[in-house]
């Protein structure tokens, strides 16, 4: 045996039997020497040191598995119906002592690991807070051991289209009207495909569409279109957004309007025909006349309807816009008027310019917003401004929305100019969504209903109102 060897043994003996309080008299040295040098005695201490060992690195891997267990772990939360990744870096957790692992509860949720990209992956089939239990083996510990367990807490949000409930309208009500109504038909020389529908919002507690639509061939190659959008805090906005639409059209089917619009296209000779801008003044106040007489007239209509119900006008408080337009030689003319929110405007032929036919009532916190129900805006110096005529040689489009399409997919006013956004709602329209959802524009579509249909439910967290628009192609 080794001095070295020698001197562990005696160190340890010497200590061992200080510490059961056995002295070794000097006439007794010889004899411990003689211990210390027997083979069994070496082995002996030697056994124990190994176990001293073995004990010392079995707490630390005790250790170490207490505090992966308790060590932190956040990942990003997760929605049902939504693609999920989330990275689990073993090196930056400080993992690099794991010898093998694998994942329960993933599979049950919709996910899987990715080992390779150390990501968990998916798409989420349930909400809740799932414990994924993480069973790992640290570097050291025997083949024969179990698994150590480490519960994480991936939170799964619910999707926020199924908070939603569907609650039908009182059908026995005396101003009921349908929640969703979609209509394609010819209209001069195109087509017009169009689609109202009550909004999530009113549809969580019951109540009615309040936007509502109408158009209609005059006979006299002229046609019309009409949105009009329901003020939500007016009891009775339902009806009085029905009443302008179909007022307006009346108005524009009465004999004398028929026979007024004629006028126009003498007009219209004289101004495509002169050099200068003199007929211009002309046919403003032709607009003026005719248009502004029967926006006047259906503000009459509703008020006397108000005091027939024993309603205020305020009640049926209702914005409204409203497009006549022809083809003639020289072009397509759009005569139009708009008050409140609801955007107008056609697009050219190339889908590279648009002419915006309207500007919106709109104010901080949406207290610009104005309607046909207000006396003041008739007696405003801007009201003259509200109409406007236009000529272009071809569209592919004319567009009339209310803002429960405006709002999500505009945003601000100030996108209206952009021909990008209106790309951008046309590609939407051709599929280019998060629901993969299509509506082709072509006449001979024999699915173009219910496919607008489908089109108008896109999700859009926070934009949950009444949605109308109308499409001439």
């Amino acid at each position: 045996m080794s001095n070295h060897s020698s001197n562990i043994v005696k160190e340890y003996l010497i200590k061992l039997f200080k510490d059961q309080n056995i002295s070794v008299p000097a006439n007794r040295r010889d004899a411990f020497e003689r211990f210390i040098q027997k083979p069994e005695t070496v082995s002996a201490v030697n056994l124990i040191n190994q176990t001293k060992n073995q004990l010392m690195a079995n707490w630390k891997i005790q250790e170490r598995i207490t505090e992966i267990i308790n060590q932190p772990v956040r990942i990003l939360n997760a929605s049902v119906g939504k693609s999920y990744e989330a990275k689990l870096d073993f090196n930056k957790l400080g993992w690099t002592d794991i010898a093998t692992y694998r994942f329960e509860g993933l599979g049950e949720a919709g996910l899987s690991f990715n080992e390779q990209q150390q990501q968990i992956t998916g798409n989420p089939k349930q909400s809740g807070d799932i414990n994924i239990g993480f069973l790992f083996k640290l570097q050291g510990q025997a083949d024969d051991e179990p698994l150590n367990k480490k519960i994480i807490t991936l939170i799964i949000n619910p999707d926020p289209k199924s908070l939603w409930k569907t609650i039908d309208n009182d059908k026995n009500d005396p101003y009921w009207k349908e929640d969703a109504v979609t209509q394609f038909e010819p209209i001069g020389d195109r087509h017009i495909l169009v689609s109202s529908k009550r909004g999530r919002s009113h549809a969580n507690v019951g109540s009615f569409r309040e936007d509502d639509f109408a158009f209609k061939d005059l006979g006299n190659g002229w046609s019309i279109v009409v949105v009009a959008d329901g003020a939500g805090s007016a009891k009775l906005s339902r009806k009085g957004s029905q009443m302008a639409c179909n007022g307006i059209v009346e108005f524009f089917t009465e004999e004398s309007a028929t026979a007024n619009l004629q006028q126009f296209d003498e007009l219209l000779a004289q101004h495509n025909t002169q050099t200068d801008d003199s007929t211009q003044n002309k046919i403003k106040l032709f607009v003026y006349n005719n248009l502004g007489k029967a926006v006047f007239t259906v503000h009459k209509k509703l008020e006397s309807f108000a005091a027939e119900a024993g309603a205020t006008l305020k009640d049926l408080s209702s914005t409204l816009i409203f497009t006549l337009f022809k083809k003639y030689e020289s072009g397509y003319v759009f005569l139009s008027f708009g008050v409140g929110d609801c955007p107008m405007a056609v697009i050219n032929r190339e889908v590279t310019e648009v002419t915006l036919l309207n500007w919106l009532d709109v104010g901080e916190f949406g207290g610009g917003t104005r309607f046909i129900t207000m006396p003041e805006i008739f007696k405003s110096d801007k009201f003259a401004t509200r109409f406007s005529f236009k000529q272009l040689k071809d569209f592919s489009y004319l567009m009339l929305m209310s803002d429960g399409i405006y709002d999500p997919k505009f945003i601000v006013e100030a996108s209206l100019p952009n021909i990008t956004k209106w790309q951008d709602l046309l590609n939407d329209l051709g599929g280019n969504n998060e629901e993969g959802v299509k509506v082709d524009l072509s006449a001979d579509n024999a699915d173009i209903i219910p496919q607008l249909s489908a089109w108008m439910d896109f999700w859009s967290a926070g934009n949950h109102d009444d949605r109308t628009l109308a499409i001439v192609f």
